[in-house]
């Protein structure tokens, strides 16, 4: 085989191997149950978390989605948004440690949030939108264990947690920073809680999306130009 053939080859299956790896990072990331924004000040008063579930199935539809709200730093004054055809329950439990407010002591709060009666299609996603009237300062971050339901009766699990330093489990729990007002320059009453910034999370995600397109076809076009000098050397 000569040389410019052995190039050429080698050119082609570098090409395969980043395209192929970039877009199984990029189709691997979109697949997870994930909360946005990703992070919220500690304490921030009277915003939206909206949890993002995608439907991963080629054949079936999802029908249940059940949302673990943490009741160890729980979160205050919760509050649904009717979301089409889906019909929310929502559970509450008595808080191990009541919580004090400037309004009374907090003996209560929404430990589960299960949301059914609708479906999510295959290829599609839906985002189940929850208020909150205020979040906990006595933490770093919030996990939100998730179960997934499919129509052939199929549950995935999104409750894995990664210890700190560990690589992201298959199946992980949304996860929640949650940063210092005074470091990241955040007001104890964020912005996100707006319908624009949830329009900023999906643009965010399209971006990401796109970032990665733009990439496969960076790799693509490097060796579209590698195999042009190659054949031109071998014509020479």
């Amino acid at each position: 085989m000569s040389r410019a053939h052995t190039a050429l080859r080698r050119a082609g299956l570098g090409t395969a191997v980043a395209a192929a790896a970039l877009l199984t990072a990029a189709g691997v990331a979109s697949a997870h149950v994930t909360v946005h924004p990703d992070s919220y000040a500690k304490g921030a008063t009277d915003g939206v978390l909206s949890f993002r579930v995608p439907d991963e199935s080629d054949t079936t539809s999802t029908t249940k989605v059940q949302l673990f709200l943490p009741t160890d730093h729980p979160l205050l004054g919760v509050l649904v948004s009717p979301h089409d055809g889906w019909t929310a329950t929502v559970t509450d439990t008595k808080l191990k440690t009541p919580v004090k407010t400037d309004d009374g002591t907090i003996t209560d709060a929404v430990s589960e949030i299960t949301w059914t009666g609708g479906k999510i299609a295959p290829g599609h996603y839906e985002d189940f939108d929850v208020a909150f009237g205020q979040l906990p300062d006595d933490t770093a971050e919030l996990s939100f264990k998730t179960l997934q339901t499919y129509s052939d009766g199929k549950v995935v699990r999104w409750i894995e947690e990664a210890a700190k330093g560990d690589e992201e489990p298959e199946n992980p729990a949304p996860v929640l920073k949650l940063t210092s007002a005074t470091n990241s320059g955040t007001a104890t009453k964020s912005p996100a809680a707006t319908p624009s910034t949830t329009k900023a999370s999906a643009s965010d995600s399209t971006a990401r999306g796109l970032g990665a397109a733009g990439l496969v076809v960076g790799v693509l076009g490097l060796a579209a130009g590698a195999f042009a000098v190659v054949r031109s050397r071998a014509a020479k």
